[in-house]
């Protein structure tokens, strides 16, 4: 119930209760059970930076550099259970938690009547009180008392360092509150598997929500520069559209760096884009900020979680928050950190000049090859035949970046040579699976091993031209004569597309056939490259049968190249 003295003053001036600067009287400590109270708190915006604190609601706050602001509640009977609870954001602070007697209810004879709003203003600022609590630092931190006299209640709060945000929260009701999720008897983050690029943690579940079944989600924050004391802290660093990230799939863990790796942003133009000078709301022109190392991600409510894509041999700093989803309070476990193991140190292959390498590349394995011609040379070329899937080139000169693709089928670059150059290759492998390539680098431009390919390396099957013992075939030549050889294998009915996707290695020649399967090799090539077709027409087979062709274009260094299988079908009747 509201004392005498506070009804009175709310009667006569309840918005000047509230917004009145620090010598004002303060209302006192609202409960829950009051209609004012009940209103007042549906508009979180009521309480934003006035000097009153309400029971059982958290407010954020800012404070100006060596801007000292204070808050006010009453407590108005002894024996008062309270529990305040400061979080600093961004910034140490230095705060006080003092009480005073109440200035008296009435002046003159009884009558009831409020005192003059100046003389009011002369009783509360007179006394400093007694300090109950204070405390200097950036942890949050904690008053609780199981028995407080009843009192005015003097919260001071001061930033030394620079301007910040802060939160409050307040209440005379701590046993049955509990807004902040409560943390289990051990609440330090585990780190049960480390590797070069993932990190495992574990941790104990809250007790909030496995013994009061309470509604809480776990937020893991990952950094390379320090731990976090709080959530609030992590949101102040955070620029508003590195924000929340979504929770990944069942069964998926997080790998925040999928776009790139972590503290590196990929070569596009995100990194542009914040570079540039944007107007503020207030008409300045001023640099946005800086790209922050820092990712945060809530994941439900499981307790082990891995962290991928890390960098080898790098210190990460790990946070974990749980946080109530109903009040979006949140308590912090106690971080941790630890540091990536090293990457073993790949052999790098040699690459001679005008001689054809084979390299296999781990699946999301990397290979490093080293070509240091002996001559002078204008011109290096380096030719790649990706047998499976597409891979990722890099060339350096002399730690120069020169190249940097992807490459399918056989691909050739060209670039522009410099005296006793030395070039390092990086080959980075298929997400897919393993992937397999020759390469070849050469500082004679007229030496090429591979034979060039069309765009389509597809085989054309002319359904009208089917009949039961033959099939008519087309496929794309070039402008340089190569020498063309057609193979057929017999497959059975149920043979499917995933099946012939099993066996797209183009590296794999002739010479891995039997003789049986040859139908015949023969020369080809036109000027016009409109013109550049050849069709074949292939008979001798079975009628209702499937048939597996391939064609293989083998170039003037034998080395061969085969166009994508092609399943075709004879007609069961005729």
């Amino acid at each position: 119930m509201l004392c005498a003295y506070t009804r009175m003053l709310l009667l006569h001036c309840p918005l000047l209760l509230l917004l009145l600067p620090l010598g004002s009287r303060p209302q006192k400590f609202p409960t829950r059970d009051e209609e004012l109270f009940q209103m007042q708190i549906r508009d979180k915006a009521f309480f934003h930076d006035t000097s009153v604190i309400p029971d059982g609601a958290e407010i954020s706050s800012y404070l100006f550099r060596d801007t000292p602001k204070r808050y006010f509640f009453v407590v108005e009977e002894d024996n008062t259970p309270l529990a305040v609870t400061v979080t600093p954001c961004d910034a140490p602070l230095e705060w006080k938690l003092s009480v005073q007697e109440l200035p008296e209810e009435a002046s003159g004879e009884g009558s009831g009547d409020p005192e003059p709003l100046e003389q009011q203003k002369q009783q509360i600022t007179s006394e400093e009180g007694t300090e109950l609590f204070s405390y200097k630092g950036n942890d949050v931190e904690y008053f609780v008392s199981s028995s407080s006299p009843s009192g005015l209640y003097q919260l001071d709060l001061l930033s030394t360092e620079k301007d910040t945000h802060f939160k409050v929260y307040a209440t005379t009701t701590p046993e049955s509150d509990q807004p902040y999720p409560e943390l289990p008897y051990d609440p330090r983050i585990d780190v049960t598997s480390l590797g070069c690029t993932t990190v495992t943690l574990a941790w104990k579940p809250s007790p909030t929500a496995s013994l009061l079944k309470q509604p809480i989600q776990y937020c893991i924050v990952i950094n390379k520069e320090h731990n976090f004391k709080s959530l609030c802290a992590v949101e102040a660093k955070l620029s508003s559209d590195d924000a929340f990230m979504m929770a990944p799939k069942p069964g998926l863990d997080f790998s925040p760096f999928d776009f790139a790796h972590f503290g590196f942003p990929a070569d596009n133009n995100s990194g542009k884009e914040r570079g540039f000078l944007k107007p503020s709301k207030f008409g300045r022109q001023t640099p946005s900020k800086p790209r922050v190392d820092l990712h945060k991600v809530c994941i439900g409510n499981k307790n082990i979680f891995t962290v991928s894509d890390l960098k080898p041999d790098t210190q990460y700093y790990f946070d974990m928050f749980a946080v109530n989803t109903n009040t979006n309070m949140s308590t912090a476990y106690v971080g941790t950190f630890a540091r990536t193991k090293e990457e073993a140190k790949q052999k790098t292959v040699e690459l001679k000049d005008g001689k054809v390498t084979d390299v296999f590349i781990k699946r999301k394995g990397a290979k490093f090859l080293r070509f240091a011609p002996v001559s002078s040379h204008q011109k290096v070329t380096f030719s790649i035949h990706s047998c499976l899937d597409a891979v990722q080139i890099q060339v350096r000169r002399d730690g120069k970046l020169l190249l940097s693709q992807s490459v399918e089928g056989v691909r050739q670059f060209q670039l522009r040579g410099k005296a006793k150059a030395k070039y390092l290759v990086r080959l980075k492998g298929s997400k897919k699976g393993a992937s397999m390539l020759k390469i070849l680098a050469t500082t004679r431009p007229n030496k090429q091993s591979f034979p060039s390919l069309p765009e389509d390396t597809r085989i054309k099957a002319f359904d009208k031209l089917r009949t039961c013992s033959s099939v008519t075939v087309a496929w794309l030549g070039t402008q340089e004569r190569n020498k063309f050889c057609i193979y057929k294998r017999e497959v059975d009915d149920n043979y499917n597309e995933e099946q012939k996707k099993r066996e797209q290695n183009q590296c794999l020649g002739p010479d891995t056939r039997k003789k049986s399967d040859k139908v015949l090799c023969k020369y080809f090539h036109s000027q016009n490259i409109q013109k550049a077709v050849t069709t074949e027409t292939i008979r001798g087979l079975q009628p209702g049968k499937s048939y597996l062709l391939d064609v293989y274009v083998i170039g003037h260094g034998g080395h061969s190249v085969k166009y994508q299988s092609k399943l075709v079908k004879t007609r069961k009747f005729c």
